[in-house]
């Protein structure tokens, strides 16, 4: 059985109280630790020590992203927490510095992960339909997909050897949502990684 470490990193706003993503997070429990996981849970919005951070990245097996999407890209407050959590783990914790060595300062660089064969999934909750991705002719995207957007949060998690589960997305969800249709979605998805 594994160790999964979920990240609720959702920040609270007045037209955004967070219910989609607790709801998703209530699931990710439920559902993972009925086939006997182990989970441990981090809410951005409430308090956390760097040290536990830590350490809960160090145990976790997998670690599951649960976030809004705000102006394409993570909330500020997971930002706050990646600055601090993820910088304090430079020296060794999640990664030996960057990767490179003094005699190749050039080469291997993000090759310093010391979390390899453990596994992240992002589950995101965007206001975007779903056919604003993957169409050439959609005019914001340009036919890139969720995944393209994400690239640099793919590439924090690779920085520190993890390697992807499939991500899962919730579209529209502010103005066409379709939340039932979403958590049958989301149950179909966690039974299939774990």
């Amino acid at each position: 059985m594994s160790n999964v470490l979920i990240i609720n990193a959702h920040h609270h706003y007045p037209f955004s109280e967070g219910k989609l993503n607790g709801a998703l997070v209530q699931m990710s429990e439920e559902l993972i630790t009925a086939k006997g996981h182990e989970v441990r849970t981090v809410k951005i919005d409430d308090e956390w020590n760097v040290e536990q951070e830590l350490e809960n990245h160090k145990w976790a097996d997998i670690v599951l992203l649960q976030s809004p999407v705000n102006w394409m890209g993570v909330p500020w407050t997971f930002k706050k927490y990646m600055d601090e959590v993820y910088t304090a783990g430079m020296g060794g914790d999640l990664c030996v510095g960057d990767g490179r060595s003094e005699a190749e300062p050039k080469k291997n660089y993000g090759a310093g992960g010391t979390l390899t064969g453990k596994k992240y999934l992002l589950s995101l909750t965007f206001n975007a339909p779903e056919e604003a991705f993957n169409d050439k002719d959609e005019y914001l995207f340009q036919g890139k997909g969720v995944d393209d957007l994400f690239f640099p949060m793919h590439m924090n998690f690779r920085f520190f050897g993890m390697e992807p589960l499939e991500t899962f997305v919730c579209y529209d969800v502010m103005k066409n949502a379709d939340a039932e249709g979403d958590f049958k979605r989301f149950a179909d998805h966690i039974e299939k990684i774990f």
